[in-house]
């Protein structure tokens, strides 16, 4: 069989193209075809109270975000305000609730939000450039049961302190 395609087939297939190119997902500084959503996922109520414990123990006071994380903004920053599409640029320490550090970068690096732990997806939208935030976070929200050997154990409470440097 013998296929001819025909100035007017070409045409019409440039046509459907534009078309449905404007039925893709863009976020607010215009890039299409974002696969990120904003997740439902919540922390069970025993880890909220978990988290809670902790924080009372060690004397901390933070604000309960719904989905389960608890934060505490000094610093609010000022401009554009990140979205699971956005491309954050932070410098950020995480550890763990004994105070093990398991990761940190002072210089500044940068991350599709959307790709990052639910934590930080929930957490990062509260603060704008040149803001400070510090987060606590659930294993529900973070890494899970699974952990991210070796240095983050299954079902490990995580604490990172962000400064969010630009949001893209």
């Amino acid at each position: 069989m013998k296929v001819t395609f025909t100035l007017r087939t070409i045409f019409s297939l440039a046509a459907l193209v534009v078309l449905f190119s404007g039925c893709l997902k863009s976020d607010s500084n215009n890039n299409t075809a974002c696969p990120y959503t904003d997740s439902p996922r919540t922390a069970t109520s025993a880890e909220v109270t978990a988290l809670q414990n902790f924080l009372t123990n060690a004397g901390l006071t933070a604000t309960a975000h719904p989905s389960g994380l608890f934060y505490n903004i000094t610093d609010p920053g000022a401009g554009p305000v990140a979205t699971v599409c956005s491309r954050v640029t932070v410098r950020y320490s995480g550890r763990l609730t004994s105070g093990t550090v398991f990761d940190s970068n002072a210089t500044g690096i940068t991350f599709t939000l959307g790709q990052l732990i639910v934590g930080w997806q929930k957490g990062i939208p509260l603060i704008r450039p040149g803001g400070k935030i510090t987060l606590y976070v659930p294993p529900s929200l973070g890494y899970g049961a699974a952990g991210a050997p070796p240095t983050i154990p299954g079902n490990a409470y995580l604490i990172f302190d962000i400064d969010l440097v630009a949001v893209q």
